[in-house]
């Protein structure tokens, strides 16, 4: 091939693969005076503003003033709002009082209802939930407007369910799903959703049974910018979390689709999850599923989705969301096996092919799998020595996160093309049959426990038709050879992009192995490359660039900042107190309490305080007593009964709090109620720390629990009860952060915690 076509076919292969990502979703245009009838992005922006003032998690000032706003934004659209409010308790043993925000629009029918779902409290105790979940509730209240605007009834009820106490455990919609009775009438939910605060929206269907009915529904309903697929279920499974979609299918049997993004992950649950941050465009992706997906569910058979098939889909650009059975996927399989055996077999009888050539083509293959798959597996191990502050990024999505996905992408091209330049005497129409080997493998394992990835086939049958068309040309038109690899450019670029910024860095070894994976799928391509040594040290010094880039800003600063911690414990059963920390880079402001020498008091451990990633303290400090109440802890009963002892307690504050920790190491319970909330004997069972159950306190409630356990146990439980203003409290003299740190995510942080340790002989 010649470098002229070289360099063509790979600025070709660049400009598909900026195709892809430029149409996974709309362009953002200012559309304030948009018809009435339709979705416009700068009022949902107006919304999001509205909702992201201030942090506004359960039991924080905010809350009721979003709760506010949206009734008001509902009645304003002649809708008849009610707040459902109860206690409730999931399977994380967080418990909370959640006041749902309930309406609905009349349909003319008998049958199911759709649901429009997403929840308004913000995370604990420092996000704006501007993403996480504003642009939910913002894209349900334009669309709903717009909805209302044609002055149709729908076919279908439309319930609109702004759900409470999801962050602290999906607590609202265990409320809706098991205590409300409009549940019974629901068919199917759309559920908005964030996990970052831009790019493009997925979507992921949750059933229990097959996805055919859904995804034919879908496909009807055809929303313009579809990004879809079904591996992206099994992902989302990965990640640790659910959703509210989750209590409707586990406790009601009801199916639905999640749309969340899950770009810009750094501003996932912080305080920098704000209106500003939210990408319009991303907004914009939003109501585009929701406009013609509530168009056509509100007049579809909702009691007819259920189904025993499943479906592999997918989208491409041009193509829109792909879709196949099930059953059609060993058979596909089987036939690209055929086929690589037929050209196989026809390669050696026409001595197209050279047995030599075609076993040493496993080297360079297993030899770039091998590296790259070391370079992405040592990669975030090595950041995080470099740059140690990225050890309190706990999310491990760096600001500079993008850069670091695009340097070792380039590492890992030119790691292929160096190591395939080794083997350049070799033909392209040898080297091809290892990957197609390799590749017929994988599709076999996936289609084997991993079926709804079996999409991965299709292109399998184009890496079969680029080899055929090498064995029969020397110099095979550069258009079609591209053509030939746009399947795989499409379908796999947006997965080494979604893996290390989903899953975080740690899994830039998912990025380095699907770019391995790829190049080999475009190897008839690359093979004919005379030149490789210089595209590989075009790939290193691309690498060299980006990583400097990425070390240039590495940094924090006003826009970008670092999270850090601070909290005060007080023992009141030893009457000592220390300040704790979890930062393993302290800056300034928490130095000027913990100072310089890095250790923690073991005590300090023993109990961890729920948190997403189990974080621990990393350092401690002695600290001045200060005049604070504990709770106050009253045994109501103490009795045997048959074998059983049941003792009864009632948990008040004597200060403002924010939330209740009881930890104790037993495991020899017999019964637990908490306000009459019974613990899931599974999640008794299955608990893999000494944290008995967390209540998230509002208005200073108090906590009655009931526990049953052999009458010859001993119990001890240890309570920890923490109110986030440290930096508000008049006791304290904490000052605010510097403007290049935040407070941050996923931990109990800016508290006061007293802890107390009662034991029962």
């Amino acid at each position: 091939m010649k470098r002229f076509s070289s360099t063509l076919s790979f600025l070709l292969l660049l400009a598909a693969i900026y195709w892809g990502f430029h149409t996974s979703m709309p362009v953002y245009e200012k559309d304030s005076s948009a018809p009435k009838i339709s979705f416009s992005t700068d009022r949902a922006l107006r919304h999001v503003k509205e909702i992201s003032k201030e942090p506004h998690g359960i039991g924080f000032p905010g809350h009721k003033k979003v709760q506010n706003y949206i009734v008001s934004e509902l009645e304003k659209m002649g809708l008849q709002t009610s707040i459902q409010t109860g206690y409730a308790i999931g399977d994380w043993g967080n418990m909370s009082k959640p006041e749902n925000i309930v309406t609905k629009i009349k349909g003319s029918g008998t049958g199911k209802a759709l649901l429009l779902l997403s929840h308004y409290d913000s995370h604990p105790h420092s996000s704006l939930g501007a993403s996480d979940a504003g642009s939910g509730v913002a894209t349900i209240l334009e669309s709903v407007r717009a909805f209302l605007s044609e002055e149709k009834q729908p076919k279908n009820d439309i319930i609109i369910l702004f759900t409470d106490g999801e962050e602290l455990g999906l607590n609202g919609a265990d409320l809706f799903v098991n205590q409300h009775e409009w549940a019974k009438d629901v068919g199917l939910v759309l559920n908005f959703e964030a996990r970052g605060s831009g790019g493009p929206s997925y979507t992921f269907v949750e059933t229990n049974t097959g996805n055919q009915h859904l995804i034919s529904e879908f496909i009807k309903a055809n929303p313009k910018y579809p990004m879809a697929n079904s591996l992206y279920y099994s992902i989302y499974k990965m990640l640790p979390n659910d959703t509210d979609l989750t209590i409707f299918r586990e406790d009601r049997d009801i199916q639905g689709f999640n749309f969340a993004f899950i770009d810009d992950h750094f501003d996932y649950h912080t305080a920098q999850d704000s209106y500003k941050r939210l990408d319009k465009k991303t907004l914009a992706h939003q109501g585009s599923y929701l406009m013609p997906l509530l168009k056509h569910f509100s007049a579809t058979e909702l009691d007819q989705l259920q189904g025993p098939n499943d479906y592999v889909y997918f989208n491409m650009p041009v193509f829109g969301v792909v879709s196949y059975p099930f059953d059609w996927i060993w058979p596909m399989l089987g036939l690209a096996s055929l086929l690589f055996f037929c050209v196989l077999v026809y390669g050696f009888k026409e001595k197209l092919l050279t047995a030599k050539g075609v076993f040493i083509g496993f080297v360079p293959l297993l030899l770039s799998l091998i590296i790259n798959g070391l370079f992405g597996y040592f990669s975030w191990s090595t950041l995080k020595w470099a740059y140690p502050a990225y050890n309190d990024i706990l999310h491990g999505f760096t600001y500079n996160g993008y850069a670091y996905i695009f340097a070792f992408v380039c590492l890992s091209i030119a790691v292929c093309f160096g190591i395939y330049h080794k083997f350049k005497s070799l033909s392209t129409k040898d080297l091809v049959v290892a990957p197609l080997f390799l590749w017929l493998i994988l599709c076999t394992a996936i289609a084997q426990y991993l079926p709804g990835a079996s999409f991965f086939t299709i292109p399998v049958f184009a890496l079969l038709a680029s080899w055929y068309v090498t064995l029969h040309q020397k110099a095979p038109s550069v258009l079609l050879m591209v053509f030939l690899g746009l399947p795989a450019i499409w379908l796999y670029a947006p997965f080494v992009k979604g893996f290390p910024v989903g899953l975080g860095l740690k899994m830039m070894v998912g990025g380095t192995l699907l770019v391995t994976l790829t190049f080999f799928l475009l190897l008839p391509i690359f093979g004919m490359y005379k030149h490789k040594k210089k595209w590989a040290y075009l790939g290193v010094l691309a690498f060299l660039i980006t990583m400097v880039h990425a070390h240039v800003h590495s940094g924090f600063d006003s826009d970008n900042g670092k999270p850090s911690s601070l909290v005060y414990l007080l023992d009141t059963d030893t009457n000592t107190a220390q300040w704790a920390s979890y930062d393993q880079a302290i800056i300034e402001w928490n130095q000027a309490f913990l100072g310089n020498e890095k250790g923690i008091s073991e005590p300090l451990n023993k109990n961890i305080i729920g948190s997403k990633y189990n974080s621990l303290f990393t350092r401690s400090a002695d600290a001045p007593l200060k005049p604070l109440k504990g709770p106050k802890i009253e045994t109501t009963r103490d009795t045997l009964i048959g074998n059983n002892r049941v003792i009864e307690l009632c948990i008040t504050p004597q200060r403002t709090v924010n939330r209740l920790d009881i930890f104790t190491e037993s495991t020899s319970f017999k019964n637990i109620k908490v306000n009459d909330l019974e613990l899931s004997p599974s999640y008794l069972k299955e608990r893999k720390t000494s944290k008995l159950l967390t209540h998230y306190i509002t208005d200073n409630a108090y906590t009655e629990l009931e526990i049953s356990i052999p009458k010859d146990s001993v119990l001890e439980l240890t309570f920890s009860e923490a109110s986030n203003d440290l930096l508000t409290h008049p006791l304290f003299e904490v000052p605010k952060r510097p403007e290049t740190s935040i407070p941050m995510p996923f931990v109990l942080n800016d508290a006061i915690i007293t802890t107390k340790t009662i034991r029962f002989e």
